[in-house]
């Protein structure tokens, strides 16, 4: 049995001419015969060469592992218990599902927000994104804008290299102030590129951004993002602008070439990072003093020893929070093979790092607060991640199931809007109150407003409500009516590779430790 995906993934708009029959080492169908045509990996292969590499139409889609690790969150059942309550009284009247309290506060004493939930939308920065920082303000949790949107910004304007004017950014910050009322806030990543220009700076000082976020690679996976860039003239503005353009679209002989059609095409590659702890922890000393209440760190499931230099860095520089990122979640443009076969799965990305949080806790050192990302979606998820992470992982980053909430709320507002209804909602009704039932928890709120917001953001709201309500009944569960009081004994393994990496008890040892 293979864990990898097959050669034909929708991932690349590609499929096996015989999936029933397939060689599980190479991923390609059993026999291959003379009068295909290749509708597989290798045919697109034959036909775009590196560009085969990555995912299809990344700029309208969004991506994940197809890979089916040996190891993830289905490995562990919640935990149930039938005496006392912590929390709340012991009182039926009061410790009940709904007042379990799952509020919590982003960002280092001195600097906190209060948020409604322990949830954060990690980096967007494409599809619906007015929706999703709309819906991250309307839950009253922290949102983050994705890494080289100025890259993106038609109305982008650069002293030099450095950022002057970047509108992009900023209406994606007011996508989130608008609906902002007192909770959580709104993030902006810098990767090494967007360090070069300048880009925190410009948005503490012209839009009074308060928080923002260091990046550790590409879409937080130890590789360069890249784009194709058709046009010898835009590649030519990216190259002046301070952008890493290969092959060199200044060198006449490159340029000759690519007029007749010969040679490379161009690519703007992202410059990989370079820091050391060292400058790390002078960055956020700078980025302090510039304005920003919160910094924050954003990698991936690099080398464990890797991840113990990023926490030991980060409790030295006093970082607020970093966000640790799974093998096995999404991207928005990384290479589908890195996507499958790189890095640390979520779960045991999160056995280790609790394991070096524990260490610099011994040790009393400061902590920064933790956040785990990589495939989370639904609320039996979410307590999982926190309970295998307690006491140190306090938040729960949901990216790709939030956006997705975000454009079935959007596009069955463009359904109304049309005067249509998807069949598969007409169950509930017609009219925008009827199908979206949450409406009538905004208009507190929001009041006569709430008909002017998106549905695509109602969408996202409605959706982290359901898993905020699950969440509560799971901790309910557990008689847990506070986060404080979730641990690790809250979830019990069910095969010996979960327990040997988490080192939790089995059902089995529970009971004999009871006995």
């Amino acid at each position: 049995m293979s864990y990898s995906s097959v050669l034909g993934t929708t991932v690349t708009n590609t499929r096996l001419r015989s999936p029933a029959h397939v060689t599980d080492v190479s991923g390609m169908c059993a026999v291959c015969t003379a009068d295909c045509e290749g509708p597989c990996e290798i045919g697109l292969s034959a036909l775009r060469g590196a560009e085969a590499l990555l995912p299809f139409a990344a700029d309208k889609n969004q991506f994940a592992s197809e890979k089916r690790y040996p190891l993830d969150f289905s490995h562990f059942n919640i935990n149930g218990r039938v005496f006392g309550a912590a929390g709340l009284p012991a009182d039926p009247y009061q410790a009940t599902y709904p007042n379990a309290d799952i509020a919590s506060t982003f960002g280092r004493a001195g600097s906190t927000v209060p948020i409604k939930a322990p949830f954060i939308l990690p980096a967007m920065a494409k599809l619906a994104w007015h929706e999703y920082f709309a819906g991250a303000a309307l839950s009253g949790v922290p949102v983050v804008i994705g890494e080289d949107v100025i890259a993106k910004d038609p109305g982008l304007v650069m002293d030099g290299h450095t950022v002057v004017e970047a509108p992009l950014v900023a209406r994606m910050v007011e996508s989130f102030r608008r609906y902002r009322r007192g909770f959580g806030d709104i993030v902006l990543q810098a990767n090494y590129d967007d360090e070069y220009h300048g880009l925190l700076e410009y948005a503490i000082g012209k839009l009074g951004v308060e928080s923002v976020e260091l990046k550790f690679g590409q879409a937080a996976k130890g590789i360069q993002g890249m784009g194709r860039v058709p046009k010898l003239e835009d590649a030519l503005r990216f190259k002046k602008l301070g952008w890493l353009v290969l092959p060199d679209p200044t060198d006449p002989a490159v340029a000759e070439a690519c007029a007749r059609g010969v040679g490379p095409v161009f690519e703007k590659i992202g410059k990989l990072p370079m820091w050391t702890p060292e400058h790390l922890i002078r960055r956020v000393a700078v980025l302090r003093g510039l304005g920003a209440r919160r910094v924050c760190f954003k990698t991936g499931p690099f080398d464990p020893r890797d991840l113990a230099t990023i926490l030991e860095t980060a409790s030295e520089a006093g970082v607020d929070l970093v966000t640790l990122d799974g093998a096995g979640g999404g991207t928005g443009h990384s290479p589908v093979k890195m996507m499958n076969e790189w890095g640390i799965p979520t779960v045991s990305l999160e056995c280790i790092v609790h394991r070096i949080m524990s260490r610099l806790a011994r040790d009393r050192k400061p902590l920064p607060a933790i956040a785990m990302a990589g495939g989370f979606a639904t609320e039996d998820q979410v307590y999982k991640g926190l309970a295998l992470g307690a006491p140190h992982v306090g938040l729960i980053a949901l990216g790709r199931a939030s956006m997705a909430a975000a454009m079935v709320g959007r596009q069955v507002g463009e359904a109304l809007k049309n005067g249509t209804v998807p069949k598969d909602y007409a169950r509930f009704g017609s009219t925008r109150e009827e199908l979206f039932a949450d409406l009538r928890l905004l208009r507190a709120d929001y009041g006569d407003e709430t008909s002017t917001i998106p549905t695509g953001a109602v969408g996202v709201y409605s959706y982290l409500n359901r898993v905020s309500d699950g969440l509560r009944m799971l901790m309910a569960l557990n008689r847990k009516f506070a986060l404080r009081h979730i641990e690790r004994q809250d979830i019990v393994p069910l095969t010996e590779a979960a327990a040997k990496a988490s080192g939790l008890a089995t059902y089995e040892e529970l009971l004999d430790a009871a006995w």
